[in-house]
């Protein structure tokens, strides 16, 4: 595929998109409560991701265990019709979920209260059921909607999205093919702030044009934690209302 297919001269992308735009974003909490403590379903675009959260619970072995706060795990489950690096090897992709699972481990101890759970553990398990582009948001995404449905203590959201350049042109949430075509980063944002709990770049950019792409990176992480807050508070609603029918 040719860069120029990729964004168009009248500042359309593949999709249909322009270069500020959201993928369509849709999520649920609580959708396996009788399998985990907390949990979530999104969808990012064709990011497909169920996110289950366990504990704050005792640990199996007590070398897990830490008496000053908890101990938190992150588990990556990529589906094998999940289209995930197909293309590459399978010792590439083992290596390319490791580096996943640490990147979230670390961003998500800073943001969790751990400190008030001591000697327990707090276990992520994250299933991608199908991916298209900007994976790492979406799981950011996830967990973020997983932790505040299972009642665990954290700073703020973290908001989750990905920004590619494609030339001098910044193009918001993208998707596999926009990934493949030009350099990305991605963004963990805490809260309505400017503060970045989490950033990956990919390839090379120009640091007299990264200056932007983390602008609109931002930007565009706020509109994710509105969309987040939005999903929240339809569950809160809903909540009540079924309590107050009964």
């Amino acid at each position: 595929m040719s860069r120029l297919e990729i964004y168009s001269p009248e500042g359309l992308r593949l999709d249909g998109r322009r270069w500020n735009e959201l993928r369509r974003f849709e999520s649920s909490i609580n959708t396996h409560p009788h399998a985990a403590d907390g949990s979530s379903y999104m969808e990012q675009g064709n990011n497909k991701i169920i996110t289950l959260v366990k504990g704050p619970k005792e640990p199996r072995l007590k070398s897990q265990m830490d008496t000053s706060k908890a101990l938190l795990n992150v588990s990556v489950n990529i589906t094998k019709f999940s289209k995930f690096e197909r293309s590459k090897s399978s010792h590439k992709n083992e290596r390319r979920v490791l580096e996943i699972q640490t990147s979230l481990v670390r961003m998500f101890e800073k943001n969790v209260m751990l400190n008030i759970y001591p000697r327990t553990v707090i276990d992520i398990e994250i299933h991608v059921l199908e991916q298209d582009g900007g994976i790492m948001g979406s799981l950011i995404n996830g967990i973020t909607l997983a932790l505040i449905d299972a009642g665990i203590s954290m700073f703020d959201y973290i908001s989750g999205i990905s920004v590619g350049l494609y030339d001098t042109t910044p193009l918001l949430d993208t998707n596999s093919l926009e990934e493949n075509a030009m350099s990305t980063v991605t963004l963990g944002v805490v809260g309505k702030s400017e503060k970045l709990s989490l950033l990956l770049v990919e390839d090379k950019i120009p640091l007299d044009r990264l200056e932007n792409v983390l602008a609109i990176g931002i930007a565009g992480a706020h509109r994710v934690r509105d969309l987040m807050d939005e999903e929240l508070r339809k569950h809160a609603q809903k909540r009540v209302s079924n309590a107050s029918a009964r």
